[in-house]
């Protein structure tokens, strides 16, 4: 395994992403005066553990985001560049952007993150977005609050249940957050504003594939979840696959759910920018580094967070969580200022857990460390204070903790605002609405409810 090439004159860094793991790389390499380029095709810097509060109207999008320029700003030495780079050359230490900006570098360090994955039916992303940008987030909440809306007019029993049925696959911390969020949201928030329909009597379905919720959680905390889920009305499927979603209608093992919206929360893939470089990667799409972080078979080549397939003390990769991102990118910007600086060897990367975290609900959460486990009121205020640390801008830490308390104590959701348009599905119904026909799921598209795609019928 080669290791990193020395450069004895002034080196210029740059880095791909402004994620945890690129802001922190920046921060630190900045401090020591290094000359830093930062790409990334986002002018901010988005927090996403948060984003499904934004998806269910509970925060505001620049609650949880922070402009790139405005956090590093106090390094002179970094400059920041917005594109996307679609063209990485290691051997002539190159890239280029989008707009035709190429770059050189002496030292290259990828933190491109991950996207939604669908497992190969890509397809799918149409019917059932994940969230993993602010544009996700938005999409959600528009098509979410819309089919209360189409419920508030339809005057069919059987489409209204439809449209009141909200499908989250994937039993992990993100859809386990989604579908107690929803769940509140219909009955303590929504329930106050309809005057025909019942939103409290939506039906919320979290759908999981293995045989307990929070797989990375032990099992007691597993359970936990899923009482709390229940106890919120969530109905939770597990050691179900799902094998088809349409526009309005979910297979899952042979069964047809006629449903009005699905959220994926179900798998990512690493960024596909890692694709290009010549090296193997694993299945998900992530690059494989050596202990210093650095892609194995490159020189001066690095991957951090999400796009790194770094493997812990046991063998096993690291989980894709922000703490993990934070600290490699904290560690590699400093080590590699020092190596730059006076040719000091880049020390091993050692993870240091602080814990994980879920939120299942009002008063619930789950909190597991190796040492203890909290379950509750105590978990619940861990993981609230642990996400507002996160949160990158004090004016964004100081927002998000006035909302929360403000919820605490009445309920409301003050991000309740439709600003996208309705789906297909969606502007049937309407248009059927409007013209006096029976808005059934027959009329209203429901033939893809009824006849799975790919059948002889269809």
């Amino acid at each position: 395994m080669a290791s990193p090439q020395h450069q004895v004159q002034a080196a210029h860094v740059v880095i791909v992403g402004a994620g945890f793991a690129g802001l922190e790389a920046a921060k630190a390499l900045g401090r020591a005066g290094i000359d830093v380029t930062l790409v990334d095709r986002q002018n901010h810097h988005l927090f996403q553990p948060l984003l499904y509060q934004v998806a269910t109207a509970a925060l505001s999008a620049p609650d949880i985001a922070e402009p790139v320029r405005a956090i590093l700003r106090p390094y002179s030495s970094v400059k920041v560049l917005l594109g996307e780079v679609v063209e990485i050359d290691p051997q002539a230490r190159r890239l280029v952007c989008g707009h035709g900006a190429e770059l050189r570098y002496d030292y290259l360090l990828l933190a491109t993150g991950a996207r939604t994955g669908y497992f190969g039916k890509d397809h799918w992303a149409e019917v059932a977005p994940g969230l993993k940008t602010i544009e996700d987030a938005r999409l959600l909440r528009t098509r979410l609050l819309w089919n209360f809306e189409l419920a508030e007019r339809c005057d069919d029993a059987r489409e209204r249940e439809r449209l009141l049925t909200i499908a989250v696959i994937g039993g992990g911390p993100t859809g386990v957050e989604v579908a107690g969020a929803v769940a509140e949201l219909s009955r303590h928030t929504l329930v106050r504003d309809f005057r025909r329909i019942r939103p409290e009597k939506a039906r919320i379905v979290l759908i999981e594939g293995g045989p307990r919720l929070l797989n990375g959680f032990s099992e007691k905390l597993s359970d936990y979840a899923l009482k709390r889920l229940q106890r919120l009305g969530v109905t939770v499927r597990l050691n179900e696959m799902v094998e088809e979603i349409t526009t309005d209608s979910l297979w899952i093992d042979g069964e047809n759910t006629p449903v009005g919206l699905v959220v994926w929360a179900a798998g990512v893939e690493a960024s596909p920018l890692g694709k290009g470089l010549g090296v193997d990667i694993d299945k998900t799409g992530r690059l494989p580094v050596d202990h210093c972080l650095q892609v194995k078979g490159l020189t001066n080549v690095f991957a951090l967070g999400d796009l790194a397939l770094c493997l812990d003390g046991d063998g096993r990769p690291l989980p894709g969580l922000a703490q993990v991102a934070k600290q490699q990118g904290r560690h590699l910007g400093q080590a590699l200022a020092a190596y730059i600086r006076t040719g000091k060897s880049i020390p091993p990367f050692v993870y240091h857990s602080r814990g994980n975290t879920a939120i299942v609900g009002r008063h619930a959460a789950v909190y597991e460390t190796e040492r203890f486990r909290l379950t509750g009121w105590f978990a619940w205020m861990l993981w609230a204070i642990v996400h507002v640390y996160l949160l990158a801008g004090f004016q964004n830490r100081v927002r998000v903790s006035f909302n929360w308390l403000w919820r605490y104590l009445t309920y409301e959701r003050g991000a309740r605002l439709i600003s996208g348009p309705m789906t297909q599905a969606q502007k049937r119904m309407e248009e059927a609405h409007d013209e006096g026909e029976p808005t059934s799921p027959q009329s209203a598209g429901g033939r893809e409810a009824r006849e799975r795609p790919g059948d002889p019928a269809t």
